[in-house]
């Protein structure tokens, strides 16, 4: 049997063969120079998934492995107000302040795969509306480590300048010079382009949020939605929501969309009313749920055709993890393995982790199963055990809510960067000092520290900048 016979998928891309290829029908990669596929080749990919048999949950953990010296605020006058944790008190409270008992009380999705393979690679077409089926080779989105550095082919001075595209209009990726028709592909050289979720960046005053579907997956799975409000007082509120589509199931980029922006909405009508940033965290993420939940009901459509789905399909699914910074207070709220770090902005104090993972590798290191570094390098470490969808039957938010003494930004990100950076210190490391001034920037360089470190997965990351109140002001919550 020859060499080309035994592949069963392209080396590059990922598309599937057939007996006799000799190139890749879809990218067009020469099969006949590709090795042979063996057990011991690099799969690299470790998509988010969910587990598909129950692990017994553990106890909360002991002790305080998030050792910040932040202050306790004191509980409200009302005594009806979420109270503020330290730290060492995550996994945290729900939004009615009784502490998690370590329980999630999620129930795996019936028949859900516990892994997953590598999806296409950077010259995969991605599938949409105006590109798919066609056979023609599409370009990557650019790489956001390239976006402030000059083209290395600078037109000579001689040459004359290009003509300014008409308002509106995209520049192609590829020849620089034609412009983007409204079916997606250049007027010049014909390339179609990558699509606009494959990378996605937003910056406001106060926050900024960056998102890349990777170098591995042939589209991104991941969804962010940022925005600011007043509190009835008028100060600022700053919200950061960041959602995972689980890769096994059905439809995960649309989940991701839907869970993201139906719990920025929820907030947004919540806190200019008064409600706790606890508590309107905790309202947020259920609405997300909800939404993912009306997916199910939805019809699949052209995804049912998806060829970069070869298992059954189950309910759209995702993680969540949010950030609320108002009041002199900093929320987190999460499902899943989403994540969010403190980093304080002059690095004099320790940095931290402000969730717990729901997933194996979490819990066996809770239960004193394995240590972290054995739970995590097992295949099953990234098997999730808590998401958003109609298959998790109970949805039990986990929230908490930390009150800073110094300034630092909050980094909500997705697996795709966590991978990269596990440990807080490596958060630390690999943000820049500034970040608090540049977070568009900084969310920029975290997003090319995954790329440059194998880019497996869709990698999505906001950056919060953190400013302690006015001295005198205190806080707008959690004080008597």
């Amino acid at each position: 049997m020859s060499q080309m016979d035994q592949l069963s998928a392209c080396p590059r891309c990922d598309e599937p063969l057939e007996a006799g290829d000799l190139f890749c029908g879809d990218c067009g990669y020469d099969l006949s120079t590709a090795p042979a596929a063996g057990p011991g080749s690099d799969q690299g990919d470790h998509p988010t998934v969910v587990m598909g048999t129950a692990v017994p949950a553990p106890p909360a953990p002991d002790g305080a492995p998030l050792d910040v010296d932040w202050p306790e605020a004191a509980p409200g006058s009302t005594g009806s107000q979420a109270r503020t944790l330290r730290p060492g008190d995550v996994p945290g409270t729900d939004s009615t302040g009784d502490p998690l008992s370590g329980n999630t009380g999620h129930h795996p999705v019936p028949g859900a795969q516990a892994a997953a393979g590598p999806h296409a690679a950077p010259g995969a077409r991605p599938v949409g509306e105006t590109a798919a089926g066609n056979g023609d080779f599409e370009l990557a989105a650019p790489d956001p480590r390239m976006a402030a550095a000059p083209s290395p082919a600078a037109a000579p001075a001689s040459a004359p300048a290009p003509a300014t595209p008409p308002a509106g209009t995209r520049l192609c990726v590829a020849c620089r010079a034609g412009h983007v028709a409204p079916d997606g592909y250049c007027e010049n050289c014909g390339h179609a382009q990558p699509r606009e979720r494959d990378h996605m960046e937003r910056e406001l005053d106060a926050v900024a949020a960056v998102s890349d579907k990777g170098l591995r997956h042939h589209r991104n799975e991941d969804a962010f939605a940022i925005s600011t409000t007043a509190l009835p007082d008028g100060s600022p509120a700053v919200v950061a929501i960041v959602c995972d589509g689980v890769s096994s199931a059905t439809r995960p980029d649309e989940a991701s969309a839907a869970a993201a922006a139906a719990a920025n909405e929820s907030l947004l009508a919540a806190l200019p009313r008064g409600t706790h940033p606890q508590t309107a965290l905790h309202e947020a993420i259920v609405a997300a749920a909800d939404a993912v939940n009306a997916l199910a009901d939805a019809p699949a459509g052209a995804q049912e055709h998806d060829p970069h789905r070869h298992h059954h399909q189950n309910a759209p699914a995702c993680t969540i993890v949010g950030s609320v910074v108002a009041g002199g207070l900093l929320v987190v709220g999460w499902i899943g393995d989403s994540r969010a770090y403190w980093v304080p902005d002059d690095r004099s104090g320790p940095p931290a982790r402000l969730t717990e993972d729901d997933s194996w590798a979490a819990q066996m290191v809770a239960a004193g199963l394995m240590n972290e570094a054995e739970a995590y390098a097992d295949e099953r470490a990234h098997a999730i055990t808590g998401w958003l969808g109609a298959d998790a039957y109970e949805i039990d938010p986990h929230t908490a809510s930390f009150k800073p003494d110094r300034p630092g930004v909050v980094v909500v990100c997705t697996d795709g960067l966590w991978n990269y950076a596990e440990a807080a210190e490596e958060m630390a490391a690999a943000i820049p000092a500034d970040a608090a001034l540049r977070p568009l920037h900084s969310a920029r360089v975290l997003v090319g520290h995954a790329l440059d470190g194998g880019g497996h997965d869709n990698v999505t990351v906001a950056v919060v900048p953190f400013a302690l109140p006015p001295r005198g002001a205190g806080s707008a919550y959690g004080e008597a």
